[in-house]
């Protein structure tokens, strides 16, 4: 008789594939297979995590264990003080002749998995490689060497010929061109329709977690409105209705800002894709299909394969390649606290206000707001880059280690000494006017650099610039922002320099 067997699957590897179930029910068959989920206090708790990512985690992992169930699984879900505590109750419990697992994406949890984990439990562990990254499967850059720069745009390509998206028949790139970035630079017209993104009601399940959620009372954010897709089927509805009504738009507006609508056409499948309800090569080829088809143009498509199996699966490789010291990169020296207004969105800076309140409300905002508003900003005012990170886990409800220390610490900060973005990505309030709609509802110009009435952002950037010249002279890809600065004098430089200083000076960190 086989022996039994448990599969941990852990809080984001919601998978339909999952590599361990299939391992442990092809030895064994289905009812030699217990599988656990821990749902760990710790983890929820090592930062005031929004409640609606709390919520989202929560009953995700609920109805995927409903899921396995349906499907002919013993399933087991243990809530416990840490993941090891309700993984040594479990195995009391069942005493099952060795644990099966897969690869953790975080490094803190794939530590443990590949190291103490059968001694502090006791049994024997089998821990399979994470199927979930493209990079898992072709790595473009498997033996990097220590200190060296690589490109996002050499790993995508990589990717893209691997995997065969956006590829012809003789190898080129449809099209002849990698990269249509040049098209997806517009600002939003001021008549657009912005068509509704998909809310799902909350089931029996997800209102219960709502209510424990609730009653715990920790965490920041409310509970109140949430409506995420909480299973494969909700996700796949989601997906299915970005490709019909947002996708073909998405490439020509993807870097375009507004108060007043936080999504636009982007997607908002990030928290779905993370947690494993989304299989991102199987998006990026359905992506593909929609061009092929003839229903959304080249620049939508190139830029969201792009973003899935470019920027997000070079994100998820520089992670671990820098892994542990990431999160204590610090090249900029930068140490101030983060202001307050980050935790309750009170700002006179009418463009930091509204990022920051749609991001307490509803735990998101897209890629540029995050990049070039809040990055840009924590960047210019020099704010530490553990406490911008912190922000960034605690806040969105797509927060994981893997997603957030390499595009905040590494890209939004360029805290690692350019290991991951080749510059910083600094802007004047120019670029927020140009590509938003905030500066018109403002007390600040954003065409003036100093006065009473000027951006502080255009006075952070130029004093950023005087502070790093050496630095900056030396990257030539900012050169030309940097060679601004022969035409001003000593006098202006003073004044820029004394008029950042009393803007940093003025803010209330927060102290919580």
């Amino acid at each position: 008789m086989a022996d039994r067997v448990s599969v941990w699957i852990l809080a984001d590897q919601l998978t339909n594939d999952h590599p361990a179930l299939r391992a442990a029910a092809g030895q064994g068959g289905r009812d030699r297979v217990r599988v656990v989920l821990v749902e760990s206090e710790a983890g929820g708790r090592r930062l005031p995590f929004h409640r609606k990512r709390q919520v989202l985690h929560r009953s995700a992992g609920r109805h995927f264990a409903k899921r396995l169930e349906e499907r002919g699984f013993a399933v087991e879900v243990v809530a416990a003080k840490t993941s090891k505590d309700g993984l040594a109750r479990h195995l009391r419990r069942h005493r099952p002749s060795r644990l099966v697992t897969m690869e953790a994406a975080d490094y803190a949890p794939r530590a443990w998995q590949r190291g103490a984990m059968a001694e502090d439990l006791g049994v024997e562990v089998e821990v399979l490689p994470n199927a979930m990254f493209l990079v898992g499967r072709f790595n473009p850059i498997p033996d990097p060497e220590p200190g060296r720069r690589y490109v996002m745009e050499s790993f995508y390509r990589a990717m893209r010929k691997h995997f065969g998206l956006l590829i012809e028949a003789d190898g080129t790139p449809t099209s002849g061109r990698w990269n249509l970035d040049a098209e997806n630079r517009k600002r939003l017209p001021k008549t657009i329709a912005i068509p509704p993104v998909p809310r799902f009601e909350p089931d029996a399940i997800t209102r219960q977690v709502m209510k424990e959620v609730e009653e715990a009372g920790f965490g920041v954010g409310s509970v109140e409105g949430f409506d995420l897709a909480v299973t494969h089927d909700e996700a796949e509805a989601s997906f299915d209705d970005f490709l019909r009504h947002r996708l073909a738009s998405f490439g020509p507006y993807e870097d375009a800002m507004s108060r007043s609508e936080g999504v636009l056409f982007h997607s908002l499948l990030s928290p779905q894709m993370n947690l494993g309800l989304l299989d991102p090569l199987a998006m990026a080829r359905a992506v593909e299909a929609e061009y092929r088809a003839g229903r959304v143009p080249l620049n939508s498509a190139e830029g969201f394969i792009r973003q899935v199996v470019g920027w997000r699966e070079f994100m998820f490789w520089q992670y671990h390649r820098q892994m542990p010291g990431l999160r204590r990169a610090n090249s900029w020296e930068a140490g101030r606290p983060l202001p307050r207004f980050f935790w309750d969105g009170q700002t006179d800076l009418a463009c930091l206000r509204a990022v920051i309140g749609r991001v307490i409300d509803s735990g998101y905002s897209h890629h540029i707001e995050r990049l070039m508003v809040l990055c840009n900003f924590a960047t210019l005012a020099g704010i530490d880059p553990r406490a911008v990170a912190d922000w960034f886990l605690t806040f969105y409800v797509d927060s994981h280690d893997w997603v957030v220390l390499p595009n905040v610490i590494g890209m939004g900060l360029n805290a690692d000494d350019g290991l991951t973005a080749t510059k910083p990505y600094i802007a004047s309030a120019s670029y927020i006017k140009r590509m938003g709609d905030f500066c018109g509802d403002c007390r600040y110009r954003p065409d003036r650099r100093v006065g009473p009435d000027a951006c502080p952002i255009n006075a952070l950037y130029w004093d950023f610039l005087i502070e790093h010249e050496g630095t900056l002279r030396a990257n030539p890809r900012l050169g030309p922002a940097v060679l601004g600065l022969r035409r001003v004098d000593d006098a202006e430089r003073a004044r820029i320099r004394a008029e950042a200083g009393d803007f940093l000076a003025a803010l209330e960190p927060y102290e919580g």
